[in-house]
């Protein structure tokens, strides 16, 4: 069924054009502040990682540098784990998690994973608590080396020099119910499409390569995520975001096709988190522990497949 609700901004069934993304950058406020959330708690690990700045982005005068945290001493004979927050700016626990794992549980992975975390690839989107950057792009289709997210085209400049050596890559995300009362909605108005409503499933699931699931893999992070918060039921129909089930809380998505982040390392063990912020069952803390058991659990399977 199509929803006839109406979006605030273009014209429907014609695409966006300037005017348009210029009337929808008039409605974005910055409701808090990466410099002062996520900045410090970067630059205060700088003691314990290897403090990489690897793009500063600049929007109509605003800049944000881009950080990630790389272990110190990188050991070419190891393998290597990228995680990544904040691709969405606005999945809060994404970033938090991130920072998180960083903070109090990294340590335990010193000497037997190199470790490079991206802890909040689109500070824009995250002070805006926004889905897309300035230009009105999701940075998560656009992971293409000649795509239009600087958020995205950097953190693929940053993974380059170190391909071939990743075998995972964690993306931390969230679900959340602003995806039907917002984001959907002006991506179809966006795009000049009719707004096709869905339903937004109460839990914790995951987003695997539908070319190559690992479902051990997604199942061990699952398991490990069921002992802090919920995991999501599929729908009547069997689907979660409208995507068969593969397993309990587990869907896929064709990654490479998608131009999804977790395909720019060819890591073999990838995956998409995502909480669920929203639900009456989750505190704020539960979701950011979700996404570092998450990590925990993905570093730790890895780690045992090895033999390490």
């Amino acid at each position: 069924m199509t929803d006839t609700m109406t979006y605030p901004v273009g014209t429907p069934g014609r695409a966006w054009g300037e005017a348009e993304r210029n009337a929808w950058r008039a409605r974005q406020s910055r409701h808090r502040r990466y410099d002062r959330d996520v900045l410090p708690r970067i630059e205060a690990l700088a003691d314990r990682f290897e403090l990489i700045p690897y793009g500063r982005l600049d929007y109509a005068g605003e800049t944000y540098p881009q950080y990630a945290l790389a272990s110190r001493t990188w050991d070419a004979s190891l393998p290597a784990a990228l995680i990544t927050g904040g691709v969405h700016g606005y999945e809060t626990s994404g970033v938090m998690g991130a920072l998180q794992f960083l903070e109090t549980r990294a340590a335990a992975y010193a000497g037997r994973v190199n470790l490079l975390v991206a802890p909040c690839v689109s500070p824009w989107g995250y002070e805006r608590i926004n889905r897309w950057n300035y230009d009105a792009v999701d940075p998560n289709r656009n992971f293409r080396a000649d795509g239009p997210s600087r958020e995205a085209t950097s953190l693929m400049a940053l993974v380059q020099p170190r391909l071939g050596q990743f075998r995972l890559h964690i993306d931390l995300h969230e679900t959340t119910d602003s995806d039907e009362s917002e984001f959907r909605p002006a991506l179809a108005a966006r795009d000049g499409k009719p707004f096709e409503p869905g339903l937004v499933p109460d839990g914790f699931y995951l987003v695997a390569d539908s070319e190559d699931p690992q479902l051990a893999f997604q199942e061990a992070i699952i398991r490990a995520v069921a002992a802090v918060t919920h995991i999501a039921p599929p729908d009547d129909a069997g689907e979660i975001i409208g995507c068969p089930v593969l397993a309990p809380g587990i869907i896929t998505y064709p990654q490479r096709e998608y131009g999804m982040c977790p395909s720019i390392t060819g890591a073999p063990y990838t995956t998409t988190t995502e909480v669920y912020p929203d639900s009456p069952r989750a505190t704020p803390e539960q979701c950011n522990d979700a996404q570092v058991a998450a990590v925990c659990a993905a570093l730790d399977f890895v780690l045992a497949a090895r033999g390490a």
